[in-house]
């Protein structure tokens, strides 16, 4: 992989489908109601930022694949994450509220933060940050705005962790099958 990432560009389009989806079906648009001016840029320019970053590689800011098989291993958990997130969008289509909003905006963060920390790309991994902390914040302001519900609490926590465990499961699996097939 050099300056143009192959993977990275059929990752975002993926991704993209179902926002294009969602565009043409809902021609309005999305109703913000979380005013916060400064999150809402700091989301957009970190937003495309990492999009850019994703499928373009800035000289002298990435390394690469650092281990044998990190080419299979970012593939398999970029296309395990990517699969998540098209089937929260497929599965909670016509459900609204927090789990969903949390699913939706946690699954592409992980995406570009894995993408950056696989290939070294300082650039990826601070605007996935960015991204990822701005992006949730205002997604779970506009949810809560939106759709008041009761145990938010109960149900952050409970996204949160099966979040956290479907990547680890992810990673983990996918580390085990890169070393096996690295001794072979």
């Amino acid at each position: 992989m050099g300056w143009f990432n192959l993977y990275g560009l059929a990752i975002m389009a993926v991704i993209m489908i179902p926002n294009v989806i969602f565009a043409v079906t809902h021609k309005g648009g999305f109703e913000n109601l979380y005013k916060n001016r400064a999150a809402e840029i700091t989301e957009n320019v970190s937003r495309y930022a990492c999009f850019l970053l994703m499928v373009f590689n800035v000289p002298y800011t990435w390394v690469g694949f650092y281990f044998p098989s990190g080419e299979v291993f970012y593939l398999t958990v970029n296309a395990s994450l990517t699969v998540a997130y098209c089937t929260v969008w497929i599965v909670m289509r016509k459900k609204s509220g927090i789990v969903k909003t949390l699913l939706l905006s946690a699954l592409p963060s992980l995406i570009f933060l894995f993408s950056g920390i696989m290939i070294v790309s300082v650039p990826l991994i601070v605007f996935s940050v960015i991204f990822s902390v701005s992006h949730v914040l205002v997604s779970v302001k506009n949810s809560l705005l939106t759709f008041p519900e009761e145990n938010v609490k109960t149900k952050i926590t409970i996204t949160v962790v099966s979040i956290i465990l479907f990547t680890a499961l992810t990673v983990t699996a996918t580390a085990c099958v890169s070393a096996v097939f690295s001794v072979n």
